[in-house]
């Protein structure tokens, strides 16, 4: 009998048969404003681990080292476990969001490279924002950790842009985290439209989380569309 060992907004974490391995089971929970703003959308959860598995997939054969060792039912995968880096990695291709507000430019601007940013994950204070000075001097990660995190960023945005721009996809920017396994950094977590903004190529529709956050209504449509687009 499998036993919850931690639940989040969006995930929750259960012992697996082996210590080496856990259970991550995804909720239809939909949270925006670090969970100052909640639904559930039917059949998020699901969506969001099929998502998953597809792109862990494709970056581990791409050689990206993930956590992903498979799927258990619809909506649980079993993954590796791993000691979490408590450091949000924010790759940004196009001007949006947060961004775009601290700045006060409008969204849509394309990058010229792109961008690596350090968060702290941390709801309470607003998971604010570090450099990797910061992220070193206070002992979240070492300066080869940070310079890993970067350069595998980089790697994933890579193989996603091109991959979901054949599937007519702008891949805008994307949130990652990383843990410690044997002495080695490995992508944890999740790649799904929670994780990243995804717009239509050609009509410049939103098709991730930005739906809920902004009450623009067909959540669930959008992340079947990701879906479709990711298997088909």
């Amino acid at each position: 009998m499998t036993e919850a060992e931690y639940e989040g907004k969006a995930k929750i974490l259960m012992t697996a048969d082996r210590p080496e391995e856990v259970l991550v089971y995804y909720k239809d929970d939909a949270t925006a404003g670090n969970g100052a703003k909640k639904a559930t959308i039917e059949h998020k959860g699901a969506l969001n681990a099929r998502i998953t598995e597809r792109l862990f997939t494709l970056l581990a054969e791409a050689g990206v080292p993930t956590c992903l060792l498979g799927r258990r039912d619809e909506r649980t995968l079993v993954c590796r476990r791993l000691d979490m880096i408590p450091i949000e990695v924010v790759l940004r291709n196009v001007l949006a969001g947060s961004l775009a507000r601290r700045l006060g430019r409008p969204e849509g601007e394309v990058l010229p490279f792109p961008v690596v940013e350090f968060y702290l994950k941390d709801d309470p204070l607003g998971d604010p924002f570090l450099n990797e000075d910061h992220a070193v001097a206070l002992g979240f990660a070492t300066r080869q950790e940070c310079d890993e995190m970067k350069a595998l960023a980089r790697q994933v945005n890579a193989v996603l842009t091109e991959f979901f721009a054949r599937r007519g996809i702008r891949l805008v920017d994307f949130k990652l985290e990383f843990g410690r396994a044997d002495g080695k950094v490995l992508l944890g977590d999740e790649i799904s439209p929670d994780t990243c903004r995804l717009w239509d190529m050609k009509s410049g529709e939103k098709l991730d989380k930005d739906r809920f956050r902004r009450d623009l209504g067909g959540v669930g449509e959008a992340y079947q569309e990701v879906l479709n687009r990711v298997e088909g």
